[in-house]
């Protein structure tokens, strides 16, 4: 007599709670790639699928978050936290061995450096130690159709505002004249250039605008001005006012928000980025100024109670 068993296996999926970005499928790979290129993916974890919607895994919160439960890719181990710029990955912690297996897993990855230090001085710029691959700090980066030739040692680039970059250009209307204060290596001039008739795009670092120029050239743009420049004298400088000016300058953008206001023509709009540590921390300021505050967003957290946010913001 033969007996037959009926063999139930029973598997036990681990899940983890994280921060998840919850978006319409159809927009699920571009929502992926863009967070991809800042780092920003939790690749250890599956995406979450919810009716027509999917839920990204995020490394940390930002505006739009929620707490999900995320089931762990098996036997995929956890890649150290990092952000990506191009073919570079920028470590959070000094560890060669992570590093390796980083470079391993990418095969556009062609360094990884770890920050020594944040962001400082008046040319924007971080030191950075190399953990693994080819010794330098120079990239390309290619985003929304755009391709930036970047160097992280020289001046300052945000992979991280690729979003916000495509937010201001939903806004700017044909024919503007837009000014980019602390312009870099030109990634929001570049991408404004689009729409707008012309943009004035300073930076004080002699080493960010030549980047720049390499890539006004690289990606045929005609109409920015790339200005070397203290923006403490662009009024003095420029004898017309602007439609529309970005400062993206969150550590201490506050201390040229009166210039700005001079730069910019009554109604026209100025998108300014500050780290805060409350809620409407620069409205008073703004108001005394003149501007009239749109909306106030939170772009990331920036540490343990403290946020990057741009005012948008017009004047009267």
């Amino acid at each position: 007599m033969v007996s037959t068993y009926t063999v139930m296996i029973h598997v036990v999926r681990k899940t983890v709670g994280q921060w998840g970005i919850r978006v319409p499928s159809r927009q699920g790979e571009e929502m992926r790639q863009a967070l991809i290129r800042e780092g920003a993916l939790d690749a250890s974890l599956r995406v979450l699928r919810e009716g027509s919607d999917l839920i990204l895994p995020l490394t940390e919160e930002r505006e739009g978050a929620e707490w999900f439960e995320f089931e762990v890719h098996p036997g995929r181990e956890p890649l150290p936290r990092h952000e990506l710029v191009g073919g570079i990955a920028i470590m959070q912690e000094d560890d060669p061995a992570g590093a390796e297996r980083l470079l391993a897993s990418r095969p556009s990855l062609h360094t990884i450096v770890f920050a020594e230090g944040e962001v400082h001085g008046e040319y924007r710029t971080r030191e950075f130690k190399i953990l693994a691959g080819e010794p330098t700090t120079r990239t390309q980066v290619t985003e929304h159709g755009h391709t930036f030739t970047v160097d992280l040692a020289a001046a300052y680039f945000s992979a991280r505002l690729s979003t916000e970059r495509q937010r201001i250009l939903s806004q700017v209307h044909e024919g503007e004249i837009v000014l980019d204060m602390f312009a870099g290596v030109g990634p929001f001039a570049i991408t404004l250039a689009k729409r707008a008739s012309f943009v004035v795009a300073a930076d004080i670092n002699p080493k960010a605008i030549g980047l720049m120029l390499e890539n006004l050239e690289k990606n045929r743009i005609r109409n920015v001005l790339p200005l070397l420049a203290d923006a403490r004298h662009l009024d003095r400088i420029l004898s017309w006012q602007f439609d529309r000016v970005v400062m993206n300058l969150p550590l201490s953008g506050t201390e040229f928000l009166q210039e700005a206001f001079r730069l910019c023509r009554p109604n026209g709009t100025i998108h300014f980025y500050s780290l805060v540590s409350v809620e409407a921390e620069h409205t008073d300021r703004i108001r005394e100024l003149g501007g009239t505050v749109l909306s106030e967003r939170v772009v990331r957290s920036y540490s343990p109670g403290q946020w990057h946010v741009v005012y948008d913001l017009v004047l009267k």
